[in-house]
């Protein structure tokens, strides 16, 4: 997995599973620390995805909730919504809408 960071947006690539997901809580919670309010997973690069990693997102958004900030999921794949709903995590994360 590869972690890039633009300013206050974290642009994930490859498979987001059990062994990544250190590095991407430790990312999250870099970017939790800096002023900005708004954070942005970009997940368009993202080919697969486990029920630990979902954990993940969900908890940071969760604690960006409590510290006044709030994570934005961007490019769901069906495949990564398929598995938010199967997991019923889908109504602890917020997903960017899709422009009209």
């Amino acid at each position: 997995m590869d972690i890039l960071t633009k300013g206050p947006t974290l642009i994930l690539v490859g498979d987001f599973n059990g062994r990544s997901t250190s590095e991407v809580r430790s990312a999250l919670h870099e970017q939790l620390a800096a002023p900005e309010h708004a954070i942005t997973v970009d997940l368009t690069g993202v080919d697969s995805v486990d029920v630990p990693a979902l954990r993940v997102l969900a908890y940071a958004s969760h604690e960006a909730g409590r510290t006044g900030h709030h994570v934005v999921l961007r490019g769901c794949s069906p495949a990564v919504l398929r598995m938010l709903h199967l997991t019923r995590l889908i109504r602890f994360v917020e997903l960017e809408r899709a422009a009209a």
